[in-house]
């Protein structure tokens, strides 16, 4: 068990003999010659005592990237989107600091600092995308607003990842897109078609400004490395462009949409 520390202990004692030093009539130069040491003594005991202590520190998920440093082109997404929900859960607020990444754990914070502008903002990841090929992410109006990004709709910026405030729970499975289509009929033969070598393969309806588009996305991974070499592997059978997505929707038992 770690030691209780009680930081006024020392202090206590110190000041109450103090108190009676200086009643006495003492000379303060005397009583101060006297009382250092003793001070010394007792705050060092103290600072042993203590020696098990250690200030608590944040919890992170297991595999959670902090630290981690992205470069890549950003975009933003506002009006279209104001009050959906987004991928957490959350009404959507393009007049909040909150950002949408593929695959970083919902709740993550990052600071992005625009590499044309300079300046930098931080934001909280609470959606998932972009989906626009070649782009790493997507900030709310305000983030974009704060780095200044606004009137050329996007910018290359660098990521980086400083904390976490979501429950473990909302680090999901890594996915792989591999299509967006506007009937699903041909989404599901899609689906279908993926079952046999990807388990787990789904379609997902999602409504977006230009109307309801639905996603395809292949098998479940743990990990980066698997998710990659399914991505290869889906690049050269479909001739497609597949990515990877974070998945944290709760696990679907069947392809349907």
């Amino acid at each position: 068990m770690k030691a209780h520390c009680d930081a006024t202990t020392p202090l206590v004692g110190f000041f109450s003999i103090l108190r009676i030093r200086l009643m006495t009539g003492e000379k303060r130069t005397s009583t101060s010659r006297l009382l250092f040491p003793l001070f010394v003594l007792l705050l060092t005991t103290w600072l042993h005592g203590c020696s098990g202590w250690s200030p608590a520190r944040p919890s992170y998920p297991p595999g959670y990237p902090l630290g981690f440093v992205e470069r890549g082109s950003a975009s933003w997404y506002g009006p279209g989107f104001h009050g959906s929900r987004t991928a957490n859960g959350e009404v959507y607020d393009m007049h909040k600091l909150t950002a949408a990444h593929r695959t970083l754990p919902l709740g993550s914070v990052a600071v992005v600092r625009s590499l044309t502008t300079g300046r930098q903002v931080t934001v909280r990841i609470n959606d998932r995308g972009p989906f626009a090929r070649g782009r790493i992410l997507d900030l709310s109006l305000a983030g974009a607003q704060a780095v200044g990004m606004v009137g050329r709709g996007t910018d290359d910026i660098e990521l980086r990842v400083i904390s976490y405030q979501g429950r473990a729970g909302d680090m999901g499975v890594l996915r792989v897109q591999v299509g967006s289509f506007a009937d699903p009929a041909n989404a599901q033969a899609l689906v279908q078609r993926l079952q046999s070598a990807y388990p787990g393969s789904r379609a997902v309806a999602v409504d977006l400004p230009d109307g309801r588009r639905y996603r395809v996305f292949a098998g479940q991974f743990q990990t980066e490395a698997e998710a990659e070499r399914a991505v290869t592997h889906l690049k050269r059978a479909l001739d497609t462009d597949p990515f990877i997505v974070r998945d944290d929707s709760p696990p679907a038992s069947t392809g349907n949409p």
